[in-house]
Protein backbone atom coordinates (compact mmCIF):
# COMPACT_ATOMS: atom_id res chain seq x y z
CA UNK A 1 0.00 0.00 0.00
CA UNK A 2 1.11 3.96 -1.02
CA UNK A 3 2.45 6.00 1.80
CA UNK A 4 0.21 8.67 0.73
CA UNK A 5 -2.70 5.95 1.26
CA UNK A 6 -1.99 5.52 4.49
CA UNK A 7 -1.39 9.21 4.84
CA UNK A 8 -5.18 9.78 3.47
CA UNK A 9 -6.59 6.66 6.35
CA UNK A 10 -5.04 8.26 9.07
CA UNK A 11 -6.19 11.79 8.01
CA UNK A 12 -9.60 10.21 8.12
CA UNK A 13 -9.13 7.99 11.32
CA UNK A 14 -8.36 11.60 12.96
CA UNK A 15 -11.48 13.69 11.54
CA UNK A 16 -13.59 10.72 13.00
CA UNK A 17 -12.12 10.84 16.85
CA UNK A 18 -12.34 14.66 16.71
CA UNK A 19 -16.22 14.03 16.00
CA UNK A 20 -15.87 16.38 13.00
CA UNK A 21 -19.30 17.42 11.52
CA UNK A 22 -17.91 17.53 7.86
CA UNK A 23 -16.15 14.78 7.38
CA UNK A 24 -14.17 14.21 3.67
CA UNK A 25 -17.08 12.23 1.25
CA UNK A 26 -14.94 9.80 0.09
CA UNK A 27 -17.36 8.10 -1.69
CA UNK A 28 -18.49 10.32 -3.78
CA UNK A 29 -16.20 9.28 -6.65
CA UNK A 30 -17.92 6.07 -6.96
CA UNK A 31 -21.82 7.44 -6.64
CA UNK A 32 -20.16 9.99 -9.42
CA UNK A 33 -19.57 6.58 -11.38
CA UNK A 34 -23.14 5.19 -11.06
CA UNK A 35 -25.30 8.20 -11.69
CA UNK A 36 -24.55 10.66 -13.63
CA UNK A 37 -26.68 13.10 -11.83
CA UNK A 38 -24.62 12.95 -8.60
CA UNK A 39 -21.90 14.95 -10.86
CA UNK A 40 -24.17 17.94 -10.48
CA UNK A 41 -24.54 18.08 -6.86
CA UNK A 42 -22.42 19.08 -4.13
CA UNK A 43 -21.11 16.67 -1.48
CA UNK A 44 -23.36 17.72 1.54
CA UNK A 45 -25.95 16.79 -0.68
CA UNK A 46 -24.94 13.29 -1.97
CA UNK A 47 -24.06 11.87 1.03
CA UNK A 48 -24.47 13.65 4.38
CA UNK A 49 -27.66 13.83 6.31
CA UNK A 50 -28.53 17.66 7.23
CA UNK A 51 -28.31 18.98 10.58
CA UNK A 52 -32.22 19.23 11.48
CA UNK A 53 -32.60 15.71 10.60
CA UNK A 54 -30.00 14.08 13.07
CA UNK A 55 -30.99 13.55 16.60
CA UNK A 56 -29.29 14.45 19.79
CA UNK A 57 -26.37 11.70 20.65
CA UNK A 58 -28.31 12.21 24.31
CA UNK A 59 -31.71 11.30 23.07
CA UNK A 60 -30.87 7.95 24.61
CA UNK A 61 -30.24 5.26 22.20
CA UNK A 62 -27.32 3.19 22.10
CA UNK A 63 -24.64 4.17 19.47
CA UNK A 64 -23.38 0.50 17.01
CA UNK A 65 -20.86 -1.41 17.66
CA UNK A 66 -17.94 -1.88 15.17
CA UNK A 67 -18.83 -5.99 15.33
CA UNK A 68 -22.23 -5.16 14.79
CA UNK A 69 -21.65 -2.44 11.82
CA UNK A 70 -19.59 -5.08 10.14
CA UNK A 71 -22.20 -7.35 10.67
CA UNK A 72 -25.56 -5.53 9.36
CA UNK A 73 -22.79 -4.34 5.88
CA UNK A 74 -22.53 -8.39 5.28
CA UNK A 75 -25.74 -8.90 6.00
CA UNK A 76 -26.80 -6.66 3.86
CA UNK A 77 -23.56 -6.49 0.65
CA UNK A 78 -21.98 -9.31 1.50
CA UNK A 79 -18.78 -7.85 2.76
CA UNK A 80 -17.46 -4.31 4.47
CA UNK A 81 -16.19 -2.52 1.70
CA UNK A 82 -19.66 -1.99 -0.48
CA UNK A 83 -21.68 0.87 0.25
CA UNK A 84 -25.41 2.53 -0.72
CA UNK A 85 -25.03 4.03 -4.30
CA UNK A 86 -26.60 7.21 -4.81
CA UNK A 87 -30.15 6.25 -5.91
CA UNK A 88 -30.36 4.61 -2.59
CA UNK A 89 -29.56 7.38 -0.86
CA UNK A 90 -32.18 9.86 -2.31
CA UNK A 91 -34.93 7.77 -1.86
CA UNK A 92 -37.04 8.16 1.28
CA UNK A 93 -40.85 7.62 1.71
CA UNK A 94 -42.76 10.29 0.31
CA UNK A 95 -46.31 11.47 -0.15
CA UNK A 96 -47.88 12.07 -3.25
CA UNK A 97 -50.13 15.38 -2.82
CA UNK A 98 -52.96 15.18 -0.17
CA UNK A 99 -56.47 15.38 -0.73
CA UNK A 100 -56.01 14.20 -4.04
CA UNK A 101 -56.52 10.64 -6.20
CA UNK A 102 -53.29 9.50 -5.01
CA UNK A 103 -53.16 10.92 -1.24
CA UNK A 104 -52.45 7.15 -0.24
CA UNK A 105 -49.74 6.49 -2.31
CA UNK A 106 -46.02 7.13 -2.56
CA UNK A 107 -43.45 8.71 -4.91
CA UNK A 108 -41.24 5.69 -5.48
CA UNK A 109 -38.12 5.39 -7.37
CA UNK A 110 -36.70 3.07 -9.87
CA UNK A 111 -33.72 1.88 -8.01
CA UNK A 112 -33.73 -1.10 -5.87
CA UNK A 113 -35.28 1.05 -2.89
CA UNK A 114 -38.36 0.45 -5.01
CA UNK A 115 -39.19 -2.87 -3.66
CA UNK A 116 -39.28 -1.55 -0.29
CA UNK A 117 -41.10 1.65 -0.81
CA UNK A 118 -44.05 -0.84 -2.29
CA UNK A 119 -43.77 -3.30 0.29
CA UNK A 120 -44.51 -0.33 2.84
CA UNK A 121 -46.92 1.33 0.28
CA UNK A 122 -49.11 -1.65 0.86
CA UNK A 123 -49.58 -1.54 4.78
CA UNK A 124 -50.15 2.27 4.24
CA UNK A 125 -53.68 1.45 2.34
CA UNK A 126 -54.06 -1.00 5.08
CA UNK A 127 -53.95 0.83 7.18
CA UNK A 128 -56.35 3.40 5.34
CA UNK A 129 -58.77 1.01 4.00
CA UNK A 130 -59.07 -1.36 7.35
CA UNK A 131 -57.57 0.81 10.32
CA UNK A 132 -59.52 1.79 13.23
CA UNK A 133 -60.84 4.73 11.65
CA UNK A 134 -63.13 2.66 8.93
CA UNK A 135 -62.55 4.73 6.08
CA UNK A 136 -64.24 3.90 2.70
CA UNK A 137 -62.79 3.74 -0.60
CA UNK A 138 -63.68 7.36 -1.23
CA UNK A 139 -62.27 8.49 1.40
CA UNK A 140 -58.41 7.18 0.56
CA UNK A 141 -58.90 10.66 -1.88
CA UNK A 142 -59.08 12.90 1.22
CA UNK A 143 -56.07 11.66 2.96
CA UNK A 144 -54.57 14.49 4.62
CA UNK A 145 -50.36 14.77 5.86
CA UNK A 146 -51.26 14.16 9.42
CA UNK A 147 -53.09 10.89 8.19
CA UNK A 148 -50.44 10.01 6.09
CA UNK A 149 -47.73 10.82 8.80
CA UNK A 150 -49.63 8.07 10.59
CA UNK A 151 -50.11 5.14 8.03
CA UNK A 152 -46.45 5.36 7.50
CA UNK A 153 -45.68 4.84 10.90
CA UNK A 154 -47.94 2.71 11.58
CA UNK A 155 -46.53 0.69 8.62
CA UNK A 156 -43.28 0.74 9.24
CA UNK A 157 -43.77 -0.51 12.58
CA UNK A 158 -45.64 -3.33 11.60
CA UNK A 159 -42.93 -4.77 9.32
CA UNK A 160 -40.40 -4.01 12.51
CA UNK A 161 -42.73 -5.27 14.91
CA UNK A 162 -42.69 -8.79 12.62
CA UNK A 163 -39.11 -8.96 12.09
CA UNK A 164 -38.64 -8.48 16.25
CA UNK A 165 -41.08 -11.95 16.31
CA UNK A 166 -43.23 -9.97 18.08
CA UNK A 167 -41.49 -9.57 21.30
CA UNK A 168 -39.64 -5.98 20.14
CA UNK A 169 -38.30 -3.45 17.62
CA UNK A 170 -35.58 -1.70 16.70
CA UNK A 171 -35.70 2.00 15.54
CA UNK A 172 -31.89 3.55 13.88
CA UNK A 173 -32.01 7.37 13.59
CA UNK A 174 -28.69 8.95 12.19
CA UNK A 175 -26.85 11.60 15.66
CA UNK A 176 -24.69 14.02 14.66
CA UNK A 177 -21.14 12.51 16.45
CA UNK A 178 -19.47 9.48 14.59
CA UNK A 179 -19.27 5.99 17.22
CA UNK A 180 -16.50 4.08 15.13
CA UNK A 181 -13.26 4.43 13.64
CA UNK A 182 -12.95 2.90 9.93
CA UNK A 183 -10.09 0.70 8.99
CA UNK A 184 -8.40 -0.94 6.01
CA UNK A 185 -11.09 -3.31 5.28
CA UNK A 186 -14.15 -0.93 5.96
CA UNK A 187 -15.30 1.78 3.55
CA UNK A 188 -17.24 4.97 5.23
CA UNK A 189 -20.34 5.92 4.44
CA UNK A 190 -21.48 8.72 6.63
CA UNK A 191 -24.83 7.09 7.98
CA UNK A 192 -23.84 3.73 9.17
CA UNK A 193 -21.02 5.10 11.18
CA UNK A 194 -23.85 7.34 13.04
CA UNK A 195 -26.65 5.12 13.94
CA UNK A 196 -27.97 5.17 17.07
CA UNK A 197 -30.20 2.40 18.20
CA UNK A 198 -33.69 2.73 19.93
CA UNK A 199 -35.14 -0.24 20.86
CA UNK A 200 -38.86 -1.10 22.49
CA UNK A 201 -40.86 -3.82 23.68
CA UNK A 202 -44.24 -2.55 23.14
CA UNK A 203 -45.33 -1.82 19.65
CA UNK A 204 -47.57 0.93 20.33
CA UNK A 205 -44.17 2.89 21.60
CA UNK A 206 -42.82 2.08 18.66
CA UNK A 207 -45.34 3.51 16.11
CA UNK A 208 -45.70 6.42 18.08
CA UNK A 209 -41.35 7.04 18.43
CA UNK A 210 -41.26 6.68 14.45
CA UNK A 211 -44.12 9.44 14.45
CA UNK A 212 -42.32 11.97 16.64
CA UNK A 213 -39.18 11.23 14.71
CA UNK A 214 -40.93 11.04 10.98
CA UNK A 215 -39.14 13.53 8.99
CA UNK A 216 -36.13 11.24 9.73
CA UNK A 217 -38.23 9.10 6.90
CA UNK A 218 -39.71 11.18 4.86
CA UNK A 219 -37.53 14.50 4.08
CA UNK A 220 -35.09 14.89 1.59
CA UNK A 221 -31.42 13.65 2.37
CA UNK A 222 -32.48 11.54 5.13
CA UNK A 223 -32.12 8.22 3.58
CA UNK A 224 -35.04 7.02 5.18
CA UNK A 225 -35.60 4.22 3.00
CA UNK A 226 -31.85 3.18 4.25
CA UNK A 227 -32.53 3.99 8.09
CA UNK A 228 -35.85 1.96 7.52
CA UNK A 229 -33.32 -1.20 6.49
CA UNK A 230 -31.21 -0.68 8.95
CA UNK A 231 -33.81 -1.00 11.56
CA UNK A 232 -35.18 -4.04 9.76
CA UNK A 233 -32.02 -6.12 10.10
CA UNK A 234 -31.46 -4.23 13.69
CA UNK A 235 -35.23 -5.73 14.48
CA UNK A 236 -34.52 -9.43 13.14
CA UNK A 237 -30.90 -9.66 14.39
CA UNK A 238 -27.62 -10.49 12.40
CA UNK A 239 -27.72 -14.18 14.15
CA UNK A 240 -31.41 -14.94 13.24
CA UNK A 241 -31.08 -13.78 9.49
CA UNK A 242 -28.05 -15.98 9.10
CA UNK A 243 -30.31 -18.65 10.35
CA UNK A 244 -33.03 -17.72 8.22
CA UNK A 245 -31.48 -17.88 5.07
CA UNK A 246 -29.99 -20.71 3.07
CA UNK A 247 -26.18 -21.00 2.10
CA UNK A 248 -26.34 -20.00 -1.06
CA UNK A 249 -28.03 -16.77 -0.12
CA UNK A 250 -25.71 -15.45 2.49
CA UNK A 251 -27.08 -11.61 2.14
CA UNK A 252 -30.37 -9.96 1.21
CA UNK A 253 -28.82 -7.89 -1.75
CA UNK A 254 -27.36 -8.44 -4.84
CA UNK A 255 -25.39 -6.05 -7.84
CA UNK A 256 -27.73 -5.70 -10.90
CA UNK A 257 -26.90 -3.22 -14.15
CA UNK A 258 -24.96 -1.21 -10.76
CA UNK A 259 -27.28 -1.04 -8.56
CA UNK A 260 -28.24 -2.57 -5.37
CA UNK A 261 -31.29 -5.23 -5.83
CA UNK A 262 -33.59 -6.68 -3.13
CA UNK A 263 -33.17 -10.29 -3.24
CA UNK A 264 -36.65 -12.50 -2.42
CA UNK A 265 -35.25 -12.96 1.31
CA UNK A 266 -35.56 -9.36 2.18
CA UNK A 267 -38.94 -8.56 0.39
CA UNK A 268 -39.72 -11.97 2.77
CA UNK A 269 -38.46 -10.37 5.72
CA UNK A 270 -40.77 -7.26 5.01
CA UNK A 271 -44.01 -8.82 4.56
CA UNK A 272 -43.63 -11.81 6.82
CA UNK A 273 -40.67 -10.78 9.18
CA UNK A 274 -38.03 -14.00 8.27
CA UNK A 275 -35.97 -13.48 6.20
CA UNK A 276 -36.90 -17.10 3.81
CA UNK A 277 -35.48 -16.79 0.64
CA UNK A 278 -38.53 -18.95 -0.95
CA UNK A 279 -42.19 -18.17 -1.41
CA UNK A 280 -43.69 -21.46 -1.00
CA UNK A 281 -45.63 -22.52 2.15
CA UNK A 282 -43.21 -24.18 5.10
CA UNK A 283 -39.77 -26.30 4.69
CA UNK A 284 -39.03 -28.65 1.83
CA UNK A 285 -36.53 -31.05 2.91
CA UNK A 286 -36.37 -33.17 0.06
CA UNK A 287 -35.03 -32.32 -3.93
CA UNK A 288 -37.09 -33.13 -7.07
CA UNK A 289 -35.03 -36.69 -6.79
CA UNK A 290 -36.75 -37.28 -3.47
CA UNK A 291 -33.40 -37.64 -1.38
CA UNK A 292 -33.18 -35.60 1.23
CA UNK A 293 -31.56 -32.09 1.35
CA UNK A 294 -27.93 -31.39 3.11
CA UNK A 295 -30.40 -28.38 4.52
CA UNK A 296 -33.91 -28.13 4.04
CA UNK A 297 -35.33 -24.60 2.23
CA UNK A 298 -36.92 -22.54 4.12
CA UNK A 299 -40.65 -20.76 2.73
CA UNK A 300 -42.90 -18.77 4.47
CA UNK A 301 -44.60 -20.09 7.53
CA UNK A 302 -47.25 -18.29 8.36
CA UNK A 303 -50.02 -16.03 6.74
CA UNK A 304 -49.34 -12.44 6.55
CA UNK A 305 -51.05 -9.46 6.96
CA UNK A 306 -50.41 -7.86 3.51
CA UNK A 307 -50.12 -10.41 0.52
CA UNK A 308 -47.44 -11.40 -2.23
CA UNK A 309 -48.01 -12.12 -6.20
CA UNK A 310 -45.26 -12.86 -8.64
CA UNK A 311 -45.24 -13.27 -12.32
CA UNK A 312 -42.45 -12.69 -15.04
CA UNK A 313 -42.79 -13.55 -19.06
CA UNK A 314 -39.28 -14.57 -18.67
CA UNK A 315 -39.29 -16.87 -16.03
CA UNK A 316 -42.78 -18.14 -17.05
CA UNK A 317 -40.97 -18.39 -20.81
CA UNK A 318 -38.04 -20.44 -19.23
CA UNK A 319 -40.13 -22.71 -16.92
CA UNK A 320 -38.71 -21.20 -13.59
CA UNK A 321 -41.59 -19.25 -12.30
CA UNK A 322 -41.90 -19.49 -8.62
CA UNK A 323 -45.13 -21.03 -7.37
CA UNK A 324 -46.33 -18.47 -4.54
CA UNK A 325 -47.88 -20.38 -1.69
CA UNK A 326 -50.89 -19.67 0.31
CA UNK A 327 -49.24 -17.98 3.05
CA UNK A 328 -48.64 -15.16 0.61
CA UNK A 329 -51.15 -15.44 -2.09
CA UNK A 330 -54.08 -15.42 0.58
CA UNK A 331 -53.38 -12.49 3.33
CA UNK A 332 -55.63 -11.20 6.30
CA UNK A 333 -56.65 -8.06 4.13
CA UNK A 334 -56.99 -8.06 0.58
CA UNK A 335 -54.05 -6.18 -0.43
CA UNK A 336 -51.04 -7.55 -2.40
CA UNK A 337 -47.28 -6.51 -3.08
CA UNK A 338 -46.90 -7.42 -6.87
CA UNK A 339 -43.42 -8.41 -8.59
CA UNK A 340 -44.46 -7.94 -12.14
CA UNK A 341 -41.69 -8.38 -14.69
CA UNK A 342 -39.31 -7.85 -11.73
CA UNK A 343 -41.40 -4.19 -11.20
CA UNK A 344 -43.20 -3.65 -8.07
CA UNK A 345 -46.46 -2.16 -7.61
CA UNK A 346 -49.74 -2.89 -5.33
CA UNK A 347 -53.06 -4.38 -6.27
CA UNK A 348 -56.00 -3.87 -3.50
CA UNK A 349 -59.68 -3.97 -3.03
CA UNK A 350 -61.80 -2.34 -0.29
CA UNK A 351 -63.99 -5.06 0.32
CA UNK A 352 -61.99 -6.97 3.20
CA UNK A 353 -64.76 -9.69 2.83
CA UNK A 354 -62.82 -11.02 -0.73
CA UNK A 355 -61.04 -13.15 1.54
CA UNK A 356 -63.67 -14.48 3.55
CA UNK A 357 -66.83 -15.27 1.47
CA UNK A 358 -66.20 -17.05 -1.27
CA UNK A 359 -69.62 -15.65 -3.16
CA UNK A 360 -68.01 -12.07 -3.12
CA UNK A 361 -65.30 -13.86 -5.25
CA UNK A 362 -67.40 -14.77 -8.01
CA UNK A 363 -67.01 -10.35 -9.23
CA UNK A 364 -65.07 -8.10 -7.56
CA UNK A 365 -63.15 -5.01 -8.18
CA UNK A 366 -59.11 -4.60 -7.65
CA UNK A 367 -57.54 -1.49 -7.70
CA UNK A 368 -53.75 -1.09 -9.09
CA UNK A 369 -51.12 1.47 -8.12
CA UNK A 370 -47.68 0.75 -10.61
CA UNK A 371 -45.51 3.75 -8.84
CA UNK A 372 -45.29 5.28 -11.97
CA UNK A 373 -45.42 9.10 -12.12
CA UNK A 374 -47.48 9.06 -15.63
CA UNK A 375 -50.69 7.19 -14.12
CA UNK A 376 -52.81 9.55 -12.97
CA UNK A 377 -55.84 8.18 -11.74
CA UNK A 378 -55.80 3.93 -9.75
CA UNK A 379 -56.80 1.51 -12.67
CA UNK A 380 -60.31 -0.30 -11.35
CA UNK A 381 -59.74 -3.72 -12.71
CA UNK A 382 -62.91 -5.79 -12.50
CA UNK A 383 -62.12 -9.92 -12.44
CA UNK A 384 -64.50 -12.39 -12.95
CA UNK A 385 -63.94 -15.57 -11.41
CA UNK A 386 -67.04 -17.29 -12.38
CA UNK A 387 -67.87 -17.21 -16.26
CA UNK A 388 -63.74 -19.42 -16.57
CA UNK A 389 -63.85 -17.93 -20.49
CA UNK A 390 -60.47 -15.83 -20.45
CA UNK A 391 -58.97 -18.25 -22.83
CA UNK A 392 -61.78 -18.83 -25.63
CA UNK A 393 -60.74 -15.77 -27.54
CA UNK A 394 -57.71 -16.69 -27.81
CA UNK A 395 -58.16 -20.75 -28.34
CA UNK A 396 -60.17 -19.80 -31.51
CA UNK A 397 -56.64 -17.63 -33.17
CA UNK A 398 -53.76 -18.95 -32.24
CA UNK A 399 -50.68 -18.94 -30.20
CA UNK A 400 -50.32 -19.24 -26.08
CA UNK A 401 -52.86 -17.27 -24.34
CA UNK A 402 -50.44 -16.00 -21.69
CA UNK A 403 -48.62 -14.15 -24.41
CA UNK A 404 -51.77 -12.17 -25.48
CA UNK A 405 -53.05 -10.89 -22.20
CA UNK A 406 -51.45 -7.76 -19.88
CA UNK A 407 -49.00 -8.86 -17.69
CA UNK A 408 -50.97 -7.85 -15.29
CA UNK A 409 -53.53 -9.72 -15.79
CA UNK A 410 -51.60 -13.07 -15.67
CA UNK A 411 -50.30 -11.57 -12.28
CA UNK A 412 -53.92 -11.45 -10.99
CA UNK A 413 -54.44 -14.99 -12.64
CA UNK A 414 -51.77 -16.93 -10.05
CA UNK A 415 -54.80 -16.13 -7.24
CA UNK A 416 -57.03 -16.35 -9.78
CA UNK A 417 -57.04 -18.73 -12.06
CA UNK A 418 -59.00 -18.74 -14.58
CA UNK A 419 -60.46 -15.35 -14.28
CA UNK A 420 -61.86 -12.94 -16.59
CA UNK A 421 -60.09 -9.54 -16.60
CA UNK A 422 -61.71 -6.77 -17.96
CA UNK A 423 -59.89 -3.00 -17.86
CA UNK A 424 -63.27 -1.37 -17.49
CA UNK A 425 -62.36 0.75 -20.51
CA UNK A 426 -59.16 1.59 -19.54
CA UNK A 427 -55.95 1.24 -22.35
CA UNK A 428 -54.13 -1.59 -20.05
CA UNK A 429 -50.82 0.10 -19.04
CA UNK A 430 -49.26 -3.44 -17.36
Amino acid sequence: MTESRLDYIALLQQQVSKNTTKLLDVCAEEDHEESAQSSRLTLPTLCSVPRNLTISPGLGGAALTPQLTEGVRRILFGGTFHVFNYEWKKSVFRFRETHSEFSYALHTDRCGARAVQMAVQARIIKHLLFGSDGRTLHSLTQVGQRDQEKALAAALADSLWLAGDDVSATVTLVTEDYCITPHLDYKLDHVTERLQLFTFTQKEDVTRFILEHIQCFTEEGSHGVILFIYSLVCSRSVHRLREDLDCPTSHLLYRSLGNFVCRQALVNLLLTGRASPHVFNGTVCCGDDGRALERPLQGVMTRCDVGYLHWSREEMDARRLPQVGSMLKTPLFPVWLCCINRSFSVAFSPTRSLLSDWKVEHLFTLLYYGGQHAQSSSARITVDTHSHHWEAPVRQTDGDPEKHFPSLDMTIRTKWAGAAISWNGTTPFY
